[in-house]
């Protein structure tokens, strides 16, 4: 992969280099030291990837990836030191347009071997996506339908989402529509890693009036409550109605997987459900949204022009997996006339 390193700082930007360096699949194509200069050189070389920080004079790291994405998209990785500290520019950055986030290794500190580690698989994970964003989609196979057992117990509805690239923006438009009573059981799955779920989940309670928590194993989906998963796996809902991490499928790269969770609604869900697939790189989620059409639920895609990255809705679009395909800025309103609300 070509990449690009966006850092003002003088060391950080060595330990960033040296360990691009190290790894013959990568090539440094430049360096920017700040967010001005990274625009700059992106319409001059265009790199797979940006290795980019997020507080820096001239130009932060939230514009600089908004202009980007906006001018020569490409790949986004947020590299900075203090991701606690900026909980709230890693969400804008994300919304904008960011792949994930990562901690800046430091040199001289004893986690570097662990850091270094971490930010590498982010990189691969990212090379993962965009290799799958090339290539051409098998054919899709329709699974095999099961014969459900009966059950009596009757569960709320059920509002399914799933987001990736942009999502942070994305969730906030669609769920800030909704009154903090509203009566559906309302699960996100958005790609993102286990240590920022949490500060996701606090900076969304700050933008919506449904209350937002994180997901404890073994708990189940409640009816006016926004939940989210914390996990470095998959999140399902299991056949008693509660919902669990599990590491399977080990071959599916997305963490948590969307199709995973769909998957398993269709098959453990005794209510109504409404699917939702918002922004992101990729096709996660498109297999699993036809799965909740095929079974008479509603399901929407957001579309082409509200979509920071059209990869995920293209791909349920093309399966014909959406009944609806909407503008984000109406996707929250449409929920509410579904579930009979005006």
């Amino acid at each position: 992969m070509k990449i690009g390193i966006v850092n003002d700082s003088v060391m950080a930007t060595e330990v960033l280099r040296r360990i691009v360096s190290s790894c013959p699949d990568h090539q440094l194509l430049w360096l920017a030291a700040d967010g001005a200069e990274a625009v700059s050189r992106c319409q001059e070389a265009l790199p797979d990837l940006v290795l980019m920080d997020l507080l820096m004079p001239v130009m932060d790291g939230v514009m600089a990836t908004r202009r980007i994405m906006k001018n020569t998209p490409c790949a986004i990785l947020i590299v900075t030191s203090s991701v606690t500290g900026n909980a709230s520019m890693v969400f804008e950055a994300m919304g904008a347009g960011a792949l994930d986030v990562v901690a800046t290794p430091v040199l001289g500190q004893d986690g570097l071997n662990t850091a270094t580690n971490e930010l590498l698989r982010k990189i691969e994970l990212i090379g993962k996506l965009i290799g799958c964003s090339a290539r051409k989609s098998k054919p899709h196979r329709h699974p095999t339908r099961e014969i459900k057992a009966p059950s009596r117990r009757k569960d709320p509805t059920m509002i399914a989402i799933g987001a990736s690239t942009g999502g942070p923006q994305a969730l906030t438009a669609v769920l800030s529509q909704l009154p903090a009573d509203f009566p559906a059981a309302v699960v996100i799955i958005q790609h993102m890693d286990k240590k920022f779920t949490h500060g996701l989940a606090s900076w969304l309670n700050q933008q919506i009036a449904m209350p937002v928590k994180v997901i404890v194993e073994k708990e189940r989906p409640y009816r006016g409550l926004v939940q989210i998963p914390s996990t470095d796996h998959h999140l399902i809902l299991n056949t008693n109605g509660t919902l669990s991490y599990t590491v399977k499928p080990v071959d599916n790269f997305y963490h948590p997987s969307i199709d995973v969770f769909f998957q398993s609604l269709t098959k453990n869900w005794h209510g109504p459900i409404i699917g939702v697939l918002l922004t992101g790189m990729g096709r996660d989620g498109a297999a699993g949204l036809l799965s909740l059409k095929e079974e008479g639920h509603h399901t929407i895609a957001q579309d082409e022009e509200s979509s920071i990255v059209y990869g995920m809705p293209k791909a349920a679009k093309q399966l014909d997996a959406a009944k609806e395909i909407l503008p984000l800025n109406e996707i929250g309103a449409r929920i509410k006339t579904l579930m009979g609300r005006k």
